[in-house]
């Protein structure tokens, strides 16, 4: 076997200390089939513990999080998260709870669970919710399901074409699509909304819904939501909406009062549980009356007979289970928590604030980068770069020199719809200060790419890695030091 060389590995050094066996040695090959025993000793590398401790430590000082600095991601809605939350999810009453343990011994969490509910279906106009999906997407399937399923039950079987709109999140295609459903896109008007006349056109009496997204991505809200709700219904099709940014709308309007019949809340993104990372989430799917009967099953409801919360699976129009259990519990306490913190005026106030953060910045911004569509916005915004043709400076140039300018990059050529995207969210947990400071790194940037483009092209510059292949470092990633 080749010999592996390691970074900092001395001949001789320890850091551990292991005591005598104090039960007989078995040997090895009596525990495991023979080929399965290692022949030559394992090579590790030979350090102390202070080493080891001081290694790992650096790494971490290396991770950007959301605990440590700005994160603008568009569409991401990446905010400072209350401690509370996750204090109040490490409970043992939550956090040591079996799945399987029968409903009398779990009637906290099941009030817990149905009071959720209660709550996300006021605060979107709703009749009913269920919080088993796992995240967006999910919720998002579950919600085409359910569609499906209310107009198979009515006998509509012809209904198997979904239409979005061309700013759509990308799951909203790829979710339809794998419901069954054929796609249909619309383009958007001159200020960035459906175009009503190419959705008059779309529709028809194979439409099973349209997937909208209100405010947009492009951070704006559909102002002709009642026009476009009013087209997709006469032609006999549902309204759903990708709720992935109702953190500018709580407390001012509503979906449902919009005429939407589905909706999916991202819990990890409105209601302050962490987003990023691969960390886990919840898709909350609400619906209005018609389709509360397809649900996926069990229901957690409050059973009057027997005085106590149960899990109804006594449904025989549900679409079934959309995920093993009872959705992702510990991130439902987060937002429950959440939501009792704040109150509804609570709520509001910090829709109204990540509107404010996120027109003051786009001012700001607007004064060194092209603003595709006009203001004002919702809680975020979309600019792309100017002059790339003279100085060669691309989205991709200026997120890289963010980094040396110690910021996240935002989301970049995103919207699709729009060329060389800049997506920005600065959040309602962002103060005035941070966001002058990230508007200055952007004003310097746009200096610099008039004047020393180079630097943006050749960037990042303080990074222990310099630029990557990005798609090759997603495919064959290097995970191992080498020499």
């Amino acid at each position: 076997m080749e010999k592996l060389i390691f970074e900092k590995s001395v001949l001789g050094r320890k850091g551990h200390y292991l005591s005598p066996l104090d039960v007989p040695e078995i040997p090895l090959e009596k525990l495991l089939p023979a080929e399965f025993c290692r022949r030559e000793a394992l090579i590790l590398p030979e350090l102390t513990e202070g080493e080891v401790v001081r290694h790992y430590t650096q790494l971490s000082r290396l991770n950007y999080a959301v605990d440590t600095g700005f994160y603008p991601l568009g569409s991401c809605t990446m905010k400072y998260n209350p401690k509370i939350n996750e204090d109040v999810a490490n409970l043992p009453g939550f956090s040591r709870l079996h799945p399987y343990q029968p409903e009398e011994s779990v009637q906290g969490a099941l009030e817990l669970m149905a009071k959720t509910q209660e709550y996300l279906a006021e605060i979107a106009g709703m009749d009913a919710v269920t919080l088993q999906p796992a995240a967006g997407a999910h919720g998002e399937l579950t919600g085409i399901l359910l569609i499906m399923a209310y107009h198979t039950s009515r006998g509509d079987f012809k209904r198997n074409k979904v239409i979005v709109p061309d700013s759509s999140h990308g799951t909203n295609p790829a979710t339809a699509s794998l419901a069954g459903c054929q796609i249909v896109e619309v383009p958007s008007n001159e200020r960035g909304g459906v175009d009503l006349e190419a959705l008059r056109a779309a529709v028809g009496e194979d439409t099973a819904a349209l997937m909208l997204t209100n405010p947009s991505t492009l951070g704006l809200f559909e102002n002709q939501i009642k026009e476009i709700a009013e087209i997709v219904h006469q032609a006999g099709g549902l309204l759903y909406n990708d709720g992935a940014n109702m953190n500018a709308i709580m407390g001012y309007s509503r979906p449902g009062d919009m005429g939407f019949d589905v909706v999916h809340f991202n819990l990890h993104k409105t209601f302050s549980t962490p987003h990023g990372g691969g960390g886990p989430g919840a898709g909350p799917v609400g619906v209005k009356a018609a389709l509360e009967p397809f649900l996926p099953k069990p229901v957690v409801r409050y059973d009057e007979q027997k005085k106590q919360y149960v899990l109804d699976e006594d449904r025989p129009r549900s679409i079934g289970r959309v995920k093993a259990f009872y959705g992702n519990f510990g991130v439902v306490v987060k937002a429950f928590t959440y939501m009792l913190m704040l109150g509804g005026e609570g709520l509001k106030e910090a829709s109204a604030k990540a509107v404010l953060n996120a027109n003051y910045l786009m001012k700001l911004l607007t004064e060194h980068y092209e603003l595709p569509y006009a203001g004002p916005c919702k809680h975020e915004f979309v600019v792309t770069p100017r002059h790339t043709d003279q100085t060669g400076v691309h989205t991709l140039d200026i997120a890289k020199r963010l980094i040396d300018y110690g910021f996240h990059p935002p989301t970049i050529y995103f919207p699709l719809m729009v060329k060389e995207a800049i997506m920005i969210e600065p959040t309602e947990t962002e103060n005035k200060e941070t966001l002058d400071a990230f508007a200055a790194a952007m004003a310097a940037i746009a200096k610099e790419a008039r004047e020393a483009p180079e630097l943006l092209q050749e960037a990042p510059h303080h990074t222990p890695v310099r630029r990557l292949d990005e798609t090759l470092a997603a495919r064959k990633p290097v995970l191992r030091w080498k020499e």
